[in-house]
C-alpha cells in the first residue's frame, strides 16, 4: 500500500474501534472531576482569559467583549461567545463575530507584536474577507462542516484551520440549523491527541508501525476538508460511546469532548 492507502486503512480502523479502554477510563475521570463546572454537560462555562486593552486597535470591536480601555484582565466563556456571535450573524456582521471567537481562541497567548492582534490586523484588511465569512456561514447551514471548512481553507492569509475553525464553531452553534454534524474546533493541540490515537492503531495494525502516517496526516496544520471530515467523524462517535456506556451524561455533545481533550488529553 501506499502512504495515503495507509492513512486510509488507519482512518478505518480508528473509526471501527473509536476510544480505546484506558481513553474512556480517563475522560470518565475527567467528568467526575468537572461535572461541577460543566452541570449543563455542555462546555459553555469554558472560559479564557485576554487583556483587552492589548487589542486596542482592532476595529470592529465587539460589545459582548470589555472595552480596550478596561484595566487589566477580563474573562469571556464559550456561552458568551455563542451569543454575541449570533447576534452579529443576525446583523450579518462577520467580521465582528471572528474578532469575537479570535479572541476568545487567542486569550493571552502570543505577543502584542507577533501572533494575536498584529495577525487580526492583517485578517481584517483582506478585501475578500466578508465574502469567504458569509460563504462559509451560508455553506455551513446548506452543505455542512466539511463544505464550510472548505471555504475557509487557504482562502484568508493568516487565517488558518486552527482559528477559522473556532468560527465555524461558534456559527454553528448560533444557527438553527446546520447540515450534518455540527463543526468543533481543531486546533494543533486536537491534531496531536488525534495523532496519539491514529500512531496506536497504525502500531497495532502494522499500518504504521513507525508513526510516519499519523503525523502526516496529523500535522500541527492546515488540514485538508478531508481530514477535517474524518475529525468530525470520530468525535461525534467518540461522543456516542462515551454517553451509550454511561460514562457520561446521556445530553453531552461532541463540543464537551473537545473540550475535554484540549484541556486534558487522554490522562
Amino acid at each position: 500500500m501506499n502512504r495515503q492507502e495507509r492513512a486510509d486503512a488507519v482512518d478505518r480502523e480508528l473509526a471501527a474501534r473509536r476510544l480505546p479502554d484506558a481513553a474512556v477510563t480517563a475522560l470518565g475521570r475527567w467528568w467526575a472531576e468537572n461535572a461541577a463546572t460543566y452541570t449543563d454537560a455542555t462546555p459553555g462555562a469554558h472560559t479564557i482569559r485576554y487583556t483587552p486593552s492589548r487589542w486596542a486597535r482592532i476595529t470592529p470591536w465587539p460589545s459582548a467583549l470589555a472595552r480596550p480601555s478596561h484595566t487589566g484582565d477580563a474573562g469571556v466563556s464559550r456561552a458568551q461567545v455563542t451569543s454575541a456571535v449570533a447576534d452579529a450573524l443576525r446583523r450579518e456582521a462577520f467580521r465582528e463575530a471572528l474578532v469575537t471567537t479570535y479572541v476568545w481562541g487567542k486569550g493571552k497567548r502570543g505577543t502584542a507584536g507577533g501572533s494575536g492582534p498584529v495577525t487580526l490586523e492583517r485578517i481584517l484588511a483582506a478585501d475578500s474577507l466578508d465574502a469567504a465569512l458569509a460563504l462559509a456561514v451560508t455553506t455551513l447551514g446548506e452543505h455542512g462542516s466539511r463544505q464550510a471548512y472548505a471555504a475557509l481553507h487557504q482562502r484568508i492569509p493568516g487565517l488558518g484551520p486552527s482559528f477559522f475553525t473556532k468560527f465555524l464553531y461558534f456559527a454553528g452553534a448560533a444557527l438553527p440549523a446546520v447540515r450534518g454534524p455540527r463543526p468543533l474546533v481543531l486546533d494543533r493541540v486536537l491534531s496531536l491527541r488525534m495523532r496519539s490515537l491514529a500512531a496506536a492503531v497504525g502500531r497495532e495494525t502494522g499500518h504504521d508501525p513507525d508513526g510516519s502516517v499519523a503525523a502526516w496526516v496529523w500535522a500541527d496544520w492546515n488540514w485538508s476538508p478531508h481530514r477535517y471530515e474524518v475529525y468530525l467523524s470520530f468525535m461525534h462517535a467518540a461522543t456516542r460511546q462515551l454517553t451509550s456506556t454511561g460514562t457520561w451524561p446521556p445530553d453531552a455533545g461532541p463540543d464537551l469532548l473537545e473540550c475535554a481533550l484540549f484541556k486534558a488529553g487522554w490522562k
